[in-house]
């Protein structure tokens, strides 16, 4: 079990370096599905209508919860730990994002309650998408893995516009500096 007193907005050293597996590989050029999800917001967010501009999601395991013990192995799986940094990363370089013409968008498995707890603790300024039932998951095929009997996303971001993916990052490591990375691509390429 992981220390609960953990700080969880630092990755511990040592930490496994996910390798790509190809399990994202075929998501370059797919459209986006008209999913709906709930959100931090109280509203439903439909994926296929805010890909019809530029979208970016970051797709993340789960969000620590301060004082709770992360699941037994979380620091062995590679890639599961850094989800505060990365959405931390996200929400500090939001407004670039915004600057940009990208919507943005987090998205986990995680209860939506955990989610509206983080969002308001952390300040998130765009909603956070609850998908518990893995359906973006079901229709991109999107990788996952299973931790104390638990199943997650593994964490992956990409970049849709005009309804089509363009741009996957995936692994996505280290996780804070994902929202650079999609800040420099989007400079870079613009959409």
């Amino acid at each position: 079990m992981t220390d609960p007193t953990a700080d969880l907005h630092r990755l511990p050293d040592g930490l496994p370096v996910p390798e790509d597996d190809g399990a994202a590989d075929h998501l370059q050029g797919v459209s986006v599905p008209a999913i709906t999800l709930p959100s931090t917001s109280g509203q439903t967010v439909d994926l296929a209508g805010a890909a019809r501009g530029t979208l970016v999601l970051y797709v993340y395991p789960a969000t620590g919860v301060p004082g709770r013990p992360l699941p037994a192995g979380w620091d062995g799986i590679p890639g599961a730990r850094g989800c505060t940094p990365q959405n931390c990363a996200f929400r500090d370089s939001a407004q670039d994002l915004a600057d940009l013409g990208a919507a943005v968008f987090g998205l986990s498995a995680q209860s939506l309650a955990e989610q509206q707890e983080f969002s308001e603790r952390e300040q998130v300024p765009y909603p956070l998408i609850h998908d518990g039932a893995f359906h973006l998951a079901d229709e991109l095929g999107l990788p996952g893995f299973e931790a104390g009997g638990q199943r997650y996303y593994r964490r992956l971001t990409f970049i849709a516009s005009r309804g089509r993916i363009e741009k996957v990052f995936y692994p996505v490591f280290p996780p804070q500096e994902n929202a650079a990375d999609v800040v420099a691509w989007l400079r870079l390429n613009g959409t």
